[in-house]
């Protein structure tokens, strides 16, 4: 976590308890800027590219800081002094200037993560400032008092130091020259140091007159001797007019230093020599060691940053200030994080400003009661990178109104662990130079797999021990097992919160569990002991039996020895046997990925969106407290994830990180997978796992294996799912892959809107029979399916309204589609609250259209000069045989006249009620399920009084009628409408 990184070299080795200490304080003294929301914290090839991806955010220039618990001291600018008076007699001041101008510059870029998640921000909309507390070696060294989380949480830090006032004097009153800034992955070291360029940039850091950052990566990859100034120069060659005076003024320097856990420093006499001439040649590591011995330019100030690990390269008499990035440790900070960042113009969208600001203000809304109910989101928050995480995958599940490839929530968490972890190896002074990801795909993954298939998200101290330590076998794998530990293991795993569960862990997010599970799969980590073993044969026997053979061959020219070279190339066999076994590595990864995406027992849970946005905002009303244990646990994200990794892009990402996948592997995958995804996907999946299984499709970001499993769909059935403008995108997309015809589209209780239409347009255009019942879709909505029915490629026969809001409005949209359609057979708008004036524009445009056959105007308050005027167009219309009136204000005189109706002779049917003269009508048993399954959205008053009416109907006809047979079906039909009427005065029904 953010606020865990103390260096756990002195823990004792079996202890995994004891990284669930050393978590400082959240109180005290907080330094807070409004300014620019960037990225977390990376890695990079460079120091401006490592910079370009940090986690905080900055304010306007001139700005006001606000702090909590105590009044800061304000650093007021001063006169620049003897170095700059010198300075103005030469060019040099114009060459800081042009320095400033290019860092700033430089520093404004934003990663295209940045970009490609979420609206671009400027460095000067919004920043956070992360707690900085003042340590010592001492402390980092000695084992940590045991403390929870809660505890730790509210217990006091007095020793809060704000950036401005890192080169302050000490408790010994002696001036600060050199300070280590450390933090473990994701607590922000990289994005507070390009807020203090781009603060001196700004005039706002007038401690300094010249700053020159150094990236330690950078300087590693070379080991040619250079001259200081001639490094200087070579990075920055606007201060080659500058350079000539270092060492020789009084001029303020600022030297940063970032990432020194990538240099190996030797501070031993016997390693690197002294050298104190900015011009002689050595090598960088050299330049670095004597700056901070001060032996080179002692009058300069270096500020260094490093994970724990590489605290102690740096002994402790060349270091006036340890201070410790702790992320954000208070609640509040992260709070006004997210304020900031969710409530920036651009974060809705451009062509939504107006309509989403009100679903901004509720995002942060609710996301701030769930961080202060749910402990365990806060806990996790407490790393900056994980806020930008968060803010990322809201904006992805409300704001995106299409998806590109690159639109994706595996692309989110790979892009996310790259801005982490990009070009980090986790040691390096071990010769292996392994991936920081690649050791945590390789560990952490295995954990996670182990908990999703045992369904369990809590580990204890003995499940650490058994997945991290048990195959520690060498000096070399424990020491990198030690810097794992303090440098990295809190960026995924962290203390629980929940009550009795205080001493086992969880993954800092939920969905990082199965991310990293997928991840271990499908880099093929999940091997047995005998695959392991056999691999290692292979690549052994593979380099030794060739050489053996050719030596056997030349022996058997001499002795008589024949069968040792037919031996020898046997074991050459070997390999290649192995090789095509490991071929069905491939299958088991597909077998895994099909298997988990269909599990049964999780057929019935809401669809991973909706399951990833309860984990983030919470749950509103009286349910279960979010840290309360399961029944069971969920890891539908599992297989998803799996295919989100196998796409081009993601393995594309992957690489950069050190985690190779690939391109015939994937492509086994998909071949393996397709037959069993495809059929099982014809089972006729719940409407959330058919969404899942969709989710998947697009996540897969294959096209081709996409359209081979969407042309096996012919009825989408997604009723009562939660269609948000991303999930309207992702079945667009998903479907957009083919051009075929889809018999039935049920999109029922889908909280749709005009939008969601817009976003669907091109596949409802493709469906024949289409349901959009109860989604609210007024007359704007009605506008859209107007030109959705006029559209020349339109297939829909079957349009099932029932239940929305249509208006007169509405209907005079419809009726315009009804005169221009050509395909539409089927039109049901039960209660959509037409009124007589709604039912007369229809009408009026009936006689334009040939094609209809059915007509459904029930429920919407119709008296007898509408309902007529609709049954005498009805007569005249050529293919219109049926019109359902039932539930309107029609009185008895109407009732007759309807009743009059034959179909030989009128060619058309009323439905009005559940007799037909002296007989019960066929249509009875219809009008009561209609009732029936309406009702929760029905005036439940209204409907007893019709049913009571319709009651009166029924006896009346009984009595008029002497033939016993119907007297018997009138009776049974009066049964069904008092047994409705009973349940709906008791409220059962």
């Amino acid at each position: 976590m953010s606020w865990a990184m103390q260096c756990q070299s002195c823990l004792h080795w079996g202890s995994w308890m004891q990284l669930r200490r050393s978590l400082p304080g959240s109180s005290g003294t907080r330094s807070v800027y409004l300014c620019a929301a960037s990225v977390p914290g990376a890695a990079g090839s460079t120091f401006l590219r490592k910079i370009l991806h940090a986690s905080s955010i900055s304010l306007p220039r001139g700005s006001v800081r606000y702090q909590g618990g105590s009044q800061e001291r304000s650093v007021q600018p001063r006169s620049s002094g003897h170095g700059l008076s010198q300075l103005r007699n030469v060019a040099s001041s114009d060459a800081i200037k042009k320095h400033q101008k290019s860092l700033s510059a430089w520093f404004s870029h934003q990663p295209n993560e940045e970009r490609q998640f979420g609206p671009s921000f400027s460095l000067d909309a919004v920043h956070v400032d992360p707690v900085i507390r003042e340590s010592s070696l001492e402390e980092i060294l000695k084992p940590s008092p045991d403390l929870t989380i809660q505890n730790q949480l509210q217990q006091p830090c007095s020793q809060v130091i704000s950036l401005q006032n890192l080169f302050d004097v000490d408790a010994c009153g002696r001036q600060v020259k050199n300070v280590v800034l450390y933090g473990t992955v994701g607590t922000g070291k990289s994005t507070l140091i390009k807020k203090m360029v781009v603060d001196w940039c700004h005039g706002l850091l007038p401690r300094f007159e010249l700053v020159i950052p150094f990236s330690c990566e950078d300087l590693s990859h070379s080991h040619a001797p250079i001259s200081l100034r001639r490094l200087i120069t070579k990075k920055y060659q606007h201060l080659r007019d500058v350079v000539p005076m270092l060492g020789t003024s009084n001029l303020k320097v600022l030297f940063i230093l970032n990432g020194l856990e990538r240099l190996n420093l030797d501070f031993r006499l016997a390693g690197t020599e002294l050298c104190c001439d900015p011009n002689e040649p050595v090598p960088p590591s050299a330049i670095v060691v004597n700056l901070l011995r001060k032996y080179l330019l002692p009058e300069a100030s270096i500020i260094v940053t490093t994970r724990p690990s590489a605290v102690r390269r740096i002994p402790g008499k060349y270091v006036g200030r340890y201070a410790e990035i702790c992320g954000f440790s208070d609640t509040n900070l992260q709070k006004m994080y997210f304020q900031m960042r969710l409530s920036q113009p651009g974060c809705s969208g451009e062509n939504s400003v107006g309509s989403s600001s009100g679903e901004q203000e509720n995002l942060v809304e609710m996301l701030s009661r769930n961080l202060e109910r749910h402990n365990q989101i806060a806990a996790a928050c407490f790393l900056p990178s994980y806020c930008w995480l968060v803010c990322t995958t809201l904006h992805f599940l409300y704001f995106t109104r299409t998806v590109p490839p690159s639109q994706t929530l595996t692309g989110i968490y790979t892009s996310f662990l790259r801005l982490n972890f990009s070009g980090e190896v986790l040691d390096s002074t071990d010769p292996t130079n392994i991936s920081m990801m690649k050791y945590v795909a390789k560990m952490v993954g295995k954990l996670a797999y182990e908990g999703v298939m045992s369904r369990k998200t809590c580990f204890s101290e003995d499940d650490l021990q058994q997945c991290f330590e048990v195959e520690m076998k060498t000096e070399s794998e424990l020491n990198l097992l030690e810097v794992f530990r303090s440098d990295v293991f809190r960026f995924f795993l962290t203390p629980c919160v929940q009550a009795g569960k205080e001493h086992t862990f969880v993954f800092t997010i939920p969905a990082m569990q199965e991310y990293l599970a997928a991840l271990y799969v499908v880099l093929g980590e999940k091997k047995t002991l005998a695959q392991r073993v056999g691999k290692e044969l292979s690549e052994v026997i593979g380099k030794v039996s060739e050489d053996v053979a050719v030596v056997m061959s030349i022996i058997s020219k001499v002795l008589p020895l024949r069968f040792l070279p037919v031996l020898f190339n046997l074991l050459k066999i070997f390999p290649r046997y192995f090789s095509r076994l490991s071929s069905k590595d491939q299958n088991a990864i597909a077998h895994t990925m099909a298997e988990e995406l269909f599990k049964e027992e999780d057929y019935y849970n809401d669809d991973v969106l909706d399951q990833i946005n309860s984990s983030i905002l919470g749950v509103e009303g009286p349910m279960h407290h979010p840290d309360e244990a399961r029944d069971d646990e969920v890891f539908e994200l599992f297989p998803i994830f799996m295919g989100g990794i196998l796409s081009r892009r993601n393995r594309a990402i992957l690489e950069q990180l050190g985690c190779s996948i690939k391109n015939l592997a994937a492509f086994e995958i998909a071949k393996a997978m397709k037959k069993t995804v495809i059929r099982n996907s014809r089972k006729g999946l719940p409407p959330s796992e058919l969404m899942d299984y969709l989710f998947f499709l697009h996540e897969f970001q294959n096209e081709r294996f996409t359209a081979e499993a969407i042309r096996s769909l012919r009825t989408v059935n997604l009723s009562s799912v939660r269609m948000t403008p991303l999930k309207c995108s992702v079945l667009a997309s998903v479907m957009g892959t083919t051009c075929h015809e889809v018999e039935e589209l049920n999109l029922t209780s889908c909280n749709l809107d005009t939008n969601s239409l817009r976003i669907l347009f091109p596949v409802l255009l493709r469906c024949k029979a289409l349901h959009l019942q109860l989604n609210s879709l007024g007359s704007d909505a009605c506008k859209e399916i107007r030109d959705l029915l006029l559209h020349d490629k339109c297939v829909v026969s079957k349009l099932r309204l029932a239940n929305n809001p249509v208006g007169e409005q509405g209907a005079q949209y419809l009726a315009e589609a009804l005169a221009g359609n050509h395909s539409l057979t089927h039109l049901s708008l039960l209660h959509t609250a037409l009124g007589d004036r709604g039912a007369e524009v229809i009408a009026r445009h009936l006689a334009e259209n040939q094609h209809l056959q059915e007509l459904n105007l029930g429920y919407n308050s119709l008296t007898d000069a509408a309902a007529l005027h609709v049954v005498e167009v009805a007569k005249k219309h050529v293919t219109l045989d049926k019109v359902h009136l039932y539930f309107n204000d029609i009185s008895e005189d109407g009732k007759r006249a309807l009743h009059s109706l034959r179909m030989d002779r009128d060619g058309v049917r009323a439905l009005v009620f559940l007799t037909a003269g002296t007989d019960v009508s066929d249509y009875w048993s219809h009008i009561l399920n209609v009732v029936q399954r309406n009702l929760p959205f029905w005036d439940r008053e209204r409907v007893r009084q019709h049913l009571a009416l319709i009651l009166q109907d029924l006896e009346s006809s009984r009595r008029q009628t002497a033939n016993p047979w119907r007297k018997a079906k009138f009776l049974r039909v009066e049964s069904e409408v008092k047994k409705m009427l009973g349940k709906l005065q008791h409220g059962t029904l």
